[in-house]
Order: structure tokens, then sequence, then C-alpha cells
């Protein structure tokens, strides 16, 4: 029986964090057996990466360490390690260098690279970098393998409040409408667009309607759509299996585009895959922030638009009606209610602010 979509992605991943291991300290390795149970694998490899650049950083600036290779570190290489070191990593994460050949992106596809690449680290990935060498610090730490967690005192960068990018509800519209009729398309996206027209319109229409992740979309199985019930079953990150419902004119769309997929061929290993590319496999994540992308420059080209963006736009559209956060969160998915809360203050303080006339004291 095949795997389902998050189980393959699980399998890669975890085969994929196998060998990023091999390029770590063996120490390394007990943290990431003690943080399996509670963190993904996607969640994993990025902390693989970020502690390989940690390592990069040490064999490339601390003397004592100078070629000597990564995965023969052993663990007084970083115990004695000073806070003013480990503040000068989160310096060097600002701007740096690498082979390009060592790009993870590279090494996936077969690629090699020449020459050097330059790389340009914003706040948030700084953030996460230090985040990442925090947990690995304080797991050392709490099982007594070092004496000391410095990296405690490291403060973590602040990050600027950026605005949230939404569409509006008539470059919504405007979107579905382009994904129907390619009007708006360049001469050589529309030789394409008629072979794909019906799936796109149903991708961004479902995402529009529920805010489901890119990932969740691209996962569904054909079985996992419900017409009778307007409902979807989808993993949630950590596993979770969740039914997500739409609306009436999502269902519309769905039922248009499941009878004409039901006709479609497909290759072996994605016969049961709700959306196929136009290599009959199942449609991929860059597949899909290609195609959101592609849509989104037509109709507003200002507005940087990801497959996020609409999962953002859904969000808003769903507070502004109903007020209630706690259903955003939940059908959202946000395990905490405050990650909710972060995105649409701005929305909180208009609603707030829409109350000042509210109630009246006197009769006019």
């Amino acid at each position: 029986m095949p795997l389902k979509y998050h189980e393959q992605m699980d399998r890669d991943n975890t085969l994929k964090l196998r060998g990023l291991l091999q390029e770590l300290p063996p120490f390394c390795r007990c943290f990431f057996r003690a943080i399996e149970p509670r963190t993904s694998s996607r969640t994993r490899i990025a902390y693989a990466y970020d502690l390989r650049v940690f390592f990069q950083f040490l064999a490339d600036s601390v003397p004592e360490l100078s070629g000597k290779p990564i995965e023969k570190f052993v663990l007084s290489d970083i115990a004695g390690l000073p806070v003013l070191r480990l503040e000068e990593y989160m310096e060097y994460l600002k701007y740096r260098v690498r082979e390009q050949e060592e790009l993870p992106e590279d090494r996936a596809s077969g690629r090699k690279g020449k020459g050097k690449i330059e790389i340009l680290n914003h706040e948030q990935s700084i953030k996460r970098k230090i985040s990442s060498l925090k947990s690995f610090y304080k797991y050392l730490y709490r099982d007594q393998l070092i004496s000391e967690d410095t990296a405690s005192l490291l403060i973590l960068p602040k990050l600027r409040d950026r605005e949230i990018i939404r569409l509006d509800e008539n470059e919504v519209a405007d979107l579905l409408d382009t994904a129907e009729s390619g009007e708006k398309l360049t001469e050589r996206q529309q030789r394409f667009h008629e072979k794909t027209a019906l799936r796109d319109t149903a991708i961004l229409s479902l995402m529009l309607g529920t805010g489901i992740r890119v990932s969740e979309c691209v996962g569904l199985n054909i079985q996992d759509l419900d017409l009778n019930s307007d409902g979807i079953r989808i993993h949630r990150k950590g596993g979770k299996e969740v039914t997500v419902y739409f609306s009436d004119e999502v269902e519309r769309i769905l039922s248009s585009y499941l009878k004409a997929r039901k006709k479609m061929p497909a290759l072996s290993s994605s016969e049961d895959a709700l959306f196929l590319s136009l290599q009959k496999k199942r449609i991929g994540v860059r597949a899909v922030e290609n195609m959101v992308k592609k849509y989104a420059s037509a109709v507003t080209p200002l507005k940087h638009i990801t497959p996020h963006k609409l999962r953002s736009t859904y969000g808003t559209n769903l507070y502004r009606e109903t007020g209630d956060i706690y259903l955003v969160a939940d059908v959202l998915g946000h395990e905490d209610v405050n990650t909710t809360k972060k995105h649409y203050a701005a929305l909180e303080e208009e609603r707030r602010r829409s109350a000042r006339n509210r109630v009246h004291l006197r009769e006019d």
C-alpha cells in the first residue's frame, strides 16, 4: 500500500536528516533523538542546517579549530566558548560567504555550483538560528554534558513589526477571474493555461476559502474530499488529522474539478492525488508557489503574494466576519491563540475603534 503524502514526506525527511547528521559532530545525535518526539521531521532538518552553520563559523573563526573537520568536533570544543564568541556568531550571521556547492538545494538537485555565494540573512532567519543554538545548548546543559549554558545569555534580536500583506476583496475576485480566463497572463503563460485553468482555480479557491497551508493542499488525496459534507480531511503539523469545511461557492468549483480529475491519467505513485502536475504526478509545493506568483503578479504586481498570504487573506476575512479570534485560531490550526492575535492585532485595533460610537450616554 503506497504511503500517504505526509508519511512519504516524513520518510524522505528522515533519510535526509540521517545524511545531514553525518556532517555534524557525533555528540549532536543525542540532541536530535531527544527532540524527535516533540518536533516534526522538517523542523529537525532546519535544526541540522542551523547547527551546521554554527560549527562552520567555529571552524572559520576559532584559531584552535582551524582546519578541523566539523564531524571531528568534540564537546570540549564548544563547552568553554565565551558569550563574546557567540555574539560574534550573531554578527557573522548577518552576512556571510559560502562555497556554492555547500548549498542544500544544490545537493538535493545534484548540481555542482562554482565559486562562492554571498548570503544576507534577515532578522527572522538570524533569530531562528540563534533559537536553534539556544535549544541545543540548553539540552547539553540539562543532560549534564556541559557545565555551563552560555547560549542562554544571548539576547535574541528584536524583530521589527512587518506589514502583513493580504489580498483585498477586489484582488481576490481578480485573482480567481484571471485563473479562470487567463486574460491578464503573458502570451507564453496562456499557452499552458487551458490545460491548468480548472486545476489552478480549484487550488486557489480552496486555499482562499479554507486558509489551509500549501503543504496541506498538495497532500490532499481524492478520498480526502467529501462534497456531501463540504469538507476536506487534512494533516496538520504534528500529524493531527482534522476536517476543514468550505463554502458552497468553493464546493461548486471543486465539484467541477473533481469530475475532470477522475478522467485524468496519473502515474501509479500519484493515482490518489487530488491535484496533479502536467507531468501526471502529485503537484508539489514549489509548483503551487510558482502558480500563485504567476496569477498574483498579473493582478497585483506591487504585492508579494505567496500561498501563505492567501492563508492570511482567509484569516483576515474570517475574523472580520465573525470577530472570533479563537475560531480563527482553531480553523487555521494555530496551537496558541496568541500567534493568531499577533497576526491580526491591527484588525483588533480596528474593531476597538469601531466601538467608540456604539454606546450612547444620552439620547440625541
